[in-house]
């Protein structure tokens, strides 16, 4: 697939990042000046042992520096949804419904600061030109203007989910993961290597879980993918239940893919 754009935010052009190459030998992702701007953060998080304690203050930091405690004390009704709507808002939007107005915003932080642009979202997308990459982008902007500084406070999360994998799992690369799937309708094919090995091109975004079980909830295959921690966008359990029931969300950055495709019985 061809990159459209070389623009992004972050340290590795997006055809690495997309590469099945990458995938095997993972390199750290660094959205441009997220740490340095973040440092405060990370150095209370350096401090605390407590995981659950850890999430607590990061939220308590998204709230300050991005004022989301403030909605009630603003004059209109736009301005009060403006910083309502925090990150929070999207990412129980995706886990309802990754085709959403709040999952195409969420497909545009990957397309933005990465530079992989999606494959899926209604319906395929192949190029830039296309309408349903049209509707795509209606609706990233229509999910955006709803939100203060949508775009920051994701740049933040991602730097706060990959600073507790690395708390979490410190000689781990990878994590073992599941999707439910009935068909290939949002993934294409590149390759079939037998009869359950494919290599796939996932959505810059996608659902995953670390529940083989659960995964079998959403179809009659599913997909094992071996992910890096670095392409782990988001996952439910970093964040307390108070704020996200979704523990076996895990939301993975997408590109080339080896996978193993498990059937149903």
């Amino acid at each position: 697939m061809d990159y459209p754009t070389s623009m992004n935010r972050c340290n590795l052009p997006p055809w690495a990042i997309a590469s099945k190459h990458y995938n095997s030998k993972p390199q750290v992702i660094e959205i441009q000046g997220v740490r340095h701007n973040g440092r405060p953060l990370f150095e209370k998080l350096d401090a605390e042992e407590d995981p659950e304690k850890r999430g607590l203050i990061f939220h308590d930091f998204m709230d300050v520096r991005y004022q989301l405690h403030q909605w009630q004390r603003e004059e209109t009704k736009n301005s009060r949804k403006s910083l309502k709507n925090s990150y929070l808002r999207f990412l129980r939007g995706w886990l309802f419904d990754s085709n959403s107005l709040e999952g195409a915003v969420l497909k545009g932080w990957v397309e933005s600061r990465l530079g992989l642009m999606p494959t899926f979202h209604y319906e395929g997308i192949n190029d830039i030109h296309s309408e349903a990459y049209f509707r795509y982008t209606v609706d990233r902007m229509k999910g955006s203007e709803r939100t203060s500084a949508i775009m920051a406070q994701l740049d933040l999360l991602y730097e706060f989910v990959q600073y507790e994998l690395a708390r979490i799992f410190p000689e781990q690369t990878h994590l073992k993961l599941y999707r439910g799937i009935y068909n290939f309708a949002e993934h294409q094919v590149i390759e079939k290597f037998d009869k359950n090995k494919y290599l796939l091109r996932l959505n810059n975004l996608n659902s995953f879980t670390d529940d083989f079980e659960r995964a079998w909830e959403f179809g009659s295959r599913v997909l094992q993918v071996e992910v890096p921690l670095t392409k782990v966008f988001f996952m439910g359990g970093l964040l307390p239940r108070s704020l996200f029931k979704g523990e076996s969300e895990v939301m993975v950055i997408g590109g080339e893919f080896e996978v193993k495709v498990l059937i149903g019985g």
